[in-house]
């Protein structure tokens, strides 16, 4: 669920990216996404939600963690966004994409998240297909700018999967609800810092949003639906593993392309996307 809105969103954000500024397309995903994000916080905990909440923010841990994790996803979906600034985005994406194998490195220094030996094959094949099919021929020209906001993009969102699951387990609670307590919260907080810099930085670009309303609440609904699911997800096991395993977005877009758009796939998608298959069975095995 989580990789099918992720497709989906992302598809959103950079037709957003063509109007407003990165950071206010980033505002977007928040903003409009905390509404559904407190919906869901209601139909999980419901007459405890206040309660539960509240003690969730007189928890030190909890909360260094959570407000780390918020920092860094905005920096990971602006670093992403201006990666799509630039004509040969695909490059920028692919780089994002390597994600798994970072948050798999930066789990084991920052936290001893070990993998098994299965584990580190699975990553490593999905990087592989991601790589396979999001890499640019050799007659394209490289661009090193998104070469580096990709990357910083990956590095970023592997520090934020890590983090906001030390936060959800830190906790204490059923998985499901901790986890949304965590993703309320992060949300609430990554709102409130995008609105401030918006208003002191760019507050030309609160007019340009409301002309594109419709396109914002769907990137918020998306967005939040699939946050949801990382969040929960990734409080249940090894943020690597969850990567890896939402690699299958591919899958989703080549669907699409090929039953709805009737492109033809060429060779190297097909074998990028059997790695990532690949990658999902080893993950699924190993469990």
């Amino acid at each position: 669920m989580a990789a099918l809105m992720q497709a989906v969103r992302t598809a959103g954000q950079k037709q957003l990216s063509n109007s407003v500024s990165a950071m206010s397309t980033t505002l977007i995903r928040y903003v409009f996404g905390l509404p559904f994000a407190l919906a869901y916080l209601l139909l999980i905990c419901g007459s405890d939600s206040a309660t539960l909440f509240s003690h969730a923010v007189d928890n030190a841990r909890f909360l260094a963690f959570a407000s780390v994790a918020s920092v860094a996803q905005i920096l990971a979906t602006f670093f992403l966004i201006r990666a799509f600034s630039y004509r040969n985005f695909t490059v920028g994406t692919g780089f994002a994409k390597t994600e798994a194998v970072q948050t798999a490195v930066l789990g084991v220094f920052l936290f001893g998240a070990q993998l098994s030996a299965t584990g580190w094959f699975a990553v490593v094949t999905s990087f592989l297909g991601v790589l396979i099919i999001s890499l640019p021929t050799t007659r394209q020209r490289w661009e090193s700018a998104p070469v580096l906001f990709g990357t910083l993009s990956g590095t970023t969102f592997g520090l934020t999967s890590l983090f906001l699951r030390e936060a959800s387990l830190s906790l204490a609670l059923p998985i499901i609800q901790s986890a949304a307590i965590t993703l309320v919260y992060m949300v609430a907080l990554q709102s409130l810092l995008c609105v401030v810099y918006t208003r002191v930085r760019e507050p030309s670009q609160f007019m340009a949003m409301t002309s594109h309303l419709p396109l914002c609440i769907f990137v918020g609904f998306t967005s939040a639906l699939g946050s949801v699911g990382w969040f929960t997800a990734m409080t249940y096991q090894n943020p690597a593993l969850v990567k890896s395993l939402g690699q299958i977005e591919f899958l989703f877009t080549v669907a699409i392309t090929t039953l709805f758009f009737k492109e033809r796939v060429t060779g190297r998608e097909i074998a990028g996307v059997s790695a990532i298959c690949l990658s999902v069975l080893l993950i699924l095995r190993d469990q």
